[in-house]
Protein backbone atom coordinates (compact mmCIF):
# COMPACT_ATOMS: atom_id res chain seq x y z
CA UNK A 1 0.00 0.00 0.00
CA UNK A 2 1.36 3.47 -1.07
CA UNK A 3 2.12 5.98 1.72
CA UNK A 4 -0.02 9.42 2.01
CA UNK A 5 2.71 11.43 4.29
CA UNK A 6 -0.07 14.39 3.97
CA UNK A 7 -2.61 12.14 4.55
CA UNK A 8 -0.52 10.38 7.97
CA UNK A 9 -0.06 14.01 8.73
CA UNK A 10 -3.11 14.95 9.08
CA UNK A 11 -4.47 11.55 11.16
CA UNK A 12 -1.84 12.64 13.46
CA UNK A 13 -2.57 16.80 13.76
CA UNK A 14 -6.56 15.74 14.50
CA UNK A 15 -5.21 12.47 17.14
CA UNK A 16 -8.44 11.41 18.74
CA UNK A 17 -10.84 14.43 17.53
CA UNK A 18 -11.75 13.03 14.46
CA UNK A 19 -11.35 9.94 12.85
CA UNK A 20 -10.68 9.80 8.65
CA UNK A 21 -13.04 7.67 6.82
CA UNK A 22 -12.49 8.27 3.09
CA UNK A 23 -11.03 10.64 0.80
CA UNK A 24 -13.47 12.43 -1.66
CA UNK A 25 -12.26 14.51 -5.00
CA UNK A 26 -10.24 17.31 -4.21
CA UNK A 27 -8.55 19.89 -6.76
CA UNK A 28 -5.40 21.91 -6.99
CA UNK A 29 -6.07 23.95 -4.21
CA UNK A 30 -7.25 21.20 -1.53
CA UNK A 31 -7.42 17.63 -0.39
CA UNK A 32 -10.59 16.52 0.92
CA UNK A 33 -11.51 14.00 3.80
CA UNK A 34 -14.85 12.53 5.39
CA UNK A 35 -14.00 12.28 9.00
CA UNK A 36 -16.30 11.07 12.39
CA UNK A 37 -16.01 13.60 14.35
CA UNK A 38 -16.12 11.92 17.97
CA UNK A 39 -17.24 13.79 20.48
CA UNK A 40 -20.52 14.42 18.80
CA UNK A 41 -20.46 11.20 16.35
CA UNK A 42 -20.85 13.15 13.32
CA UNK A 43 -19.30 13.04 9.75
CA UNK A 44 -17.55 15.80 8.42
CA UNK A 45 -15.84 17.26 5.60
CA UNK A 46 -11.88 17.96 6.74
CA UNK A 47 -10.37 20.12 3.94
CA UNK A 48 -6.66 20.53 3.92
CA UNK A 49 -4.71 23.06 1.82
CA UNK A 50 -1.94 21.80 -0.33
CA UNK A 51 1.69 22.14 0.76
CA UNK A 52 2.63 23.59 -2.35
CA UNK A 53 -0.13 26.41 -1.86
CA UNK A 54 0.10 26.69 1.75
CA UNK A 55 3.62 27.49 1.89
CA UNK A 56 3.44 30.74 0.31
CA UNK A 57 -0.23 31.69 2.58
CA UNK A 58 0.13 34.09 4.90
CA UNK A 59 -1.05 32.12 8.15
CA UNK A 60 -3.04 35.03 10.08
CA UNK A 61 -4.86 36.72 7.36
CA UNK A 62 -6.20 33.32 6.58
CA UNK A 63 -7.16 32.48 9.40
CA UNK A 64 -8.76 36.35 10.06
CA UNK A 65 -10.68 35.22 6.90
CA UNK A 66 -12.02 31.79 7.67
CA UNK A 67 -12.91 33.10 11.31
CA UNK A 68 -14.97 35.87 9.30
CA UNK A 69 -16.31 33.18 7.09
CA UNK A 70 -17.21 30.77 10.51
CA UNK A 71 -19.68 33.36 11.39
CA UNK A 72 -22.16 33.21 8.72
CA UNK A 73 -25.41 31.55 10.02
CA UNK A 74 -27.79 30.77 6.98
CA UNK A 75 -30.44 28.18 5.99
CA UNK A 76 -28.66 27.53 2.54
CA UNK A 77 -24.82 28.43 3.41
CA UNK A 78 -23.18 25.25 4.50
CA UNK A 79 -21.33 26.30 8.09
CA UNK A 80 -17.54 26.11 8.71
CA UNK A 81 -16.74 24.29 11.96
CA UNK A 82 -13.17 25.21 12.92
CA UNK A 83 -10.08 25.16 11.20
CA UNK A 84 -6.39 24.94 12.16
CA UNK A 85 -2.86 23.47 11.10
CA UNK A 86 -1.43 20.29 10.52
CA UNK A 87 2.54 20.80 10.62
CA UNK A 88 2.34 24.31 9.48
CA UNK A 89 -0.41 23.42 6.57
CA UNK A 90 -3.91 25.11 7.24
CA UNK A 91 -6.97 22.65 6.99
CA UNK A 92 -10.62 23.54 8.12
CA UNK A 93 -13.89 21.51 8.67
CA UNK A 94 -17.52 21.71 7.61
CA UNK A 95 -20.21 19.30 8.04
CA UNK A 96 -20.91 16.58 5.35
CA UNK A 97 -24.15 17.34 3.26
CA UNK A 98 -25.68 13.64 1.98
CA UNK A 99 -26.34 14.87 -1.42
CA UNK A 100 -25.15 15.69 -4.82
CA UNK A 101 -23.55 18.83 -6.31
CA UNK A 102 -25.15 20.87 -9.13
CA UNK A 103 -22.06 19.87 -11.42
CA UNK A 104 -23.19 16.39 -10.78
CA UNK A 105 -26.58 16.61 -10.72
CA UNK A 106 -26.20 19.00 -14.38
CA UNK A 107 -23.41 15.88 -15.74
CA UNK A 108 -26.12 13.05 -15.08
CA UNK A 109 -29.42 15.15 -15.84
CA UNK A 110 -28.24 17.60 -18.44
CA UNK A 111 -29.93 20.61 -18.67
CA UNK A 112 -32.96 21.11 -15.75
CA UNK A 113 -36.34 22.10 -15.58
CA UNK A 114 -36.76 25.79 -15.25
CA UNK A 115 -38.88 25.75 -12.20
CA UNK A 116 -36.16 23.40 -10.26
CA UNK A 117 -33.44 26.14 -11.59
CA UNK A 118 -35.25 29.27 -10.72
CA UNK A 119 -36.10 27.37 -6.94
CA UNK A 120 -32.28 26.64 -6.87
CA UNK A 121 -31.27 30.37 -7.68
CA UNK A 122 -33.67 31.58 -5.75
CA UNK A 123 -31.65 29.22 -2.36
CA UNK A 124 -28.05 30.72 -3.69
CA UNK A 125 -29.11 34.12 -3.96
CA UNK A 126 -30.48 34.48 -0.78
CA UNK A 127 -27.60 32.92 0.54
CA UNK A 128 -25.67 36.03 -1.53
CA UNK A 129 -27.71 38.35 -0.31
CA UNK A 130 -26.90 37.38 3.52
CA UNK A 131 -23.35 36.85 2.92
CA UNK A 132 -22.74 40.25 1.27
CA UNK A 133 -24.83 42.11 3.84
CA UNK A 134 -22.01 40.88 5.81
CA UNK A 135 -19.28 42.05 4.38
CA UNK A 136 -18.13 38.47 2.78
CA UNK A 137 -18.15 37.46 -0.59
CA UNK A 138 -17.44 34.29 -1.84
CA UNK A 139 -15.33 34.41 -5.00
CA UNK A 140 -16.01 30.85 -6.45
CA UNK A 141 -19.54 30.81 -7.13
CA UNK A 142 -19.77 27.43 -9.35
CA UNK A 143 -22.08 23.80 -9.79
CA UNK A 144 -19.60 22.43 -7.87
CA UNK A 145 -19.75 24.57 -4.63
CA UNK A 146 -23.28 24.11 -4.92
CA UNK A 147 -25.02 21.15 -2.68
CA UNK A 148 -28.13 19.88 -3.31
CA UNK A 149 -29.92 18.60 -0.51
CA UNK A 150 -33.70 17.02 -1.11
CA UNK A 151 -35.24 20.75 -2.62
CA UNK A 152 -32.88 23.17 -1.59
CA UNK A 153 -29.49 24.47 -2.67
CA UNK A 154 -26.76 25.30 -0.13
CA UNK A 155 -23.53 26.88 -0.80
CA UNK A 156 -20.43 25.57 0.19
CA UNK A 157 -16.89 27.24 1.04
CA UNK A 158 -17.99 30.47 1.95
CA UNK A 159 -15.04 32.51 2.00
CA UNK A 160 -12.35 30.11 1.27
CA UNK A 161 -11.45 31.51 -1.60
CA UNK A 162 -11.15 34.80 -0.40
CA UNK A 163 -9.44 33.69 2.36
CA UNK A 164 -6.40 32.34 -0.15
CA UNK A 165 -6.79 35.93 -2.08
CA UNK A 166 -6.15 37.70 1.02
CA UNK A 167 -3.42 35.30 2.08
CA UNK A 168 -1.57 34.97 -0.45
CA UNK A 169 0.64 37.32 -2.67
CA UNK A 170 0.39 37.70 -6.26
CA UNK A 171 3.92 37.20 -6.01
CA UNK A 172 3.32 33.31 -4.69
CA UNK A 173 0.01 33.09 -7.16
CA UNK A 174 2.50 33.70 -10.44
CA UNK A 175 5.34 31.42 -9.26
CA UNK A 176 2.95 28.34 -8.73
CA UNK A 177 0.56 28.91 -11.01
CA UNK A 178 -2.62 28.69 -9.01
CA UNK A 179 -5.41 30.82 -9.56
CA UNK A 180 -7.39 31.71 -7.01
CA UNK A 181 -11.09 31.06 -8.37
CA UNK A 182 -12.51 28.88 -11.25
CA UNK A 183 -11.66 30.69 -14.50
CA UNK A 184 -14.81 29.47 -16.03
CA UNK A 185 -16.77 30.89 -13.61
CA UNK A 186 -14.89 34.01 -12.89
CA UNK A 187 -15.75 37.85 -13.58
CA UNK A 188 -13.65 39.57 -15.79
CA UNK A 189 -12.22 42.05 -12.78
CA UNK A 190 -11.58 39.21 -11.25
CA UNK A 191 -9.87 37.52 -13.93
CA UNK A 192 -7.35 40.54 -14.44
CA UNK A 193 -7.02 41.03 -10.49
CA UNK A 194 -8.80 43.93 -9.72
CA UNK A 195 -7.98 44.54 -6.51
CA UNK A 196 -11.57 46.68 -6.62
CA UNK A 197 -13.54 43.69 -7.68
CA UNK A 198 -16.47 43.16 -5.12
CA UNK A 199 -19.88 41.16 -4.20
CA UNK A 200 -20.51 41.60 -8.10
CA UNK A 201 -18.19 38.67 -8.83
CA UNK A 202 -20.49 36.29 -7.23
CA UNK A 203 -23.81 37.26 -9.17
CA UNK A 204 -21.44 37.33 -12.47
CA UNK A 205 -20.91 33.76 -11.58
CA UNK A 206 -24.40 33.33 -10.74
CA UNK A 207 -25.64 34.12 -13.87
CA UNK A 208 -23.09 31.75 -15.49
CA UNK A 209 -24.26 29.02 -13.75
CA UNK A 210 -27.87 29.82 -14.25
CA UNK A 211 -26.82 29.41 -17.97
CA UNK A 212 -25.55 25.96 -17.46
CA UNK A 213 -28.39 24.34 -15.30
CA UNK A 214 -30.68 25.77 -17.72
CA UNK A 215 -29.07 24.46 -20.73
CA UNK A 216 -26.82 21.70 -19.60
CA UNK A 217 -23.63 23.09 -21.18
CA UNK A 218 -21.12 25.58 -19.58
CA UNK A 219 -20.80 29.53 -21.32
CA UNK A 220 -17.36 29.62 -21.70
CA UNK A 221 -16.08 25.67 -22.91
CA UNK A 222 -12.91 25.77 -24.16
CA UNK A 223 -9.79 23.30 -24.08
CA UNK A 224 -7.52 25.31 -21.43
CA UNK A 225 -7.91 27.81 -18.97
CA UNK A 226 -6.25 30.50 -20.42
CA UNK A 227 -8.37 29.89 -23.47
CA UNK A 228 -11.36 30.02 -21.50
CA UNK A 229 -10.07 33.28 -19.85
CA UNK A 230 -9.57 34.65 -23.12
CA UNK A 231 -13.25 33.72 -24.40
CA UNK A 232 -14.77 35.17 -20.73
CA UNK A 233 -13.34 38.44 -21.92
CA UNK A 234 -13.93 38.70 -25.58
CA UNK A 235 -17.17 36.46 -26.36
CA UNK A 236 -20.72 35.94 -25.42
CA UNK A 237 -22.04 32.68 -24.95
CA UNK A 238 -24.77 31.84 -26.98
CA UNK A 239 -28.29 32.68 -25.59
CA UNK A 240 -30.06 29.33 -24.08
CA UNK A 241 -33.23 28.07 -27.04
CA UNK A 242 -36.49 28.84 -26.56
CA UNK A 243 -36.19 30.72 -23.34
CA UNK A 244 -36.37 34.28 -22.86
CA UNK A 245 -33.25 36.30 -24.49
CA UNK A 246 -32.64 37.73 -20.68
CA UNK A 247 -31.90 34.95 -19.18
CA UNK A 248 -28.02 35.00 -19.65
CA UNK A 249 -28.35 39.11 -19.00
CA UNK A 250 -25.89 38.66 -15.70
CA UNK A 251 -23.31 36.66 -17.84
CA UNK A 252 -22.81 39.78 -19.58
CA UNK A 253 -19.57 41.72 -19.57
CA UNK A 254 -21.58 44.67 -19.08
CA UNK A 255 -24.72 43.48 -17.59
CA UNK A 256 -26.46 47.18 -17.86
CA UNK A 257 -26.45 46.98 -21.44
Amino acid sequence: MTRDPLRDQLARALGDRYVLESELAGGGMSRVFVARETALDRRVVVKVLSPELSAGVNRERFRNEIQLAARLQHPHIVPLFAGGEVDGIPYYTMPFIEGASLAATIRRRGALPVREVQRLLTDVAEALAYAHAQGVVHRDIKPANILLQGSHALVTDFGVAKALSAAMPATVATATGMVVGTPAYMAPEQLAGDPGADHRMDLYALGLVAYEALTGTAPFAAPSPQETMAAQLTSMPDPPVSLRAEVPRLARVNPER
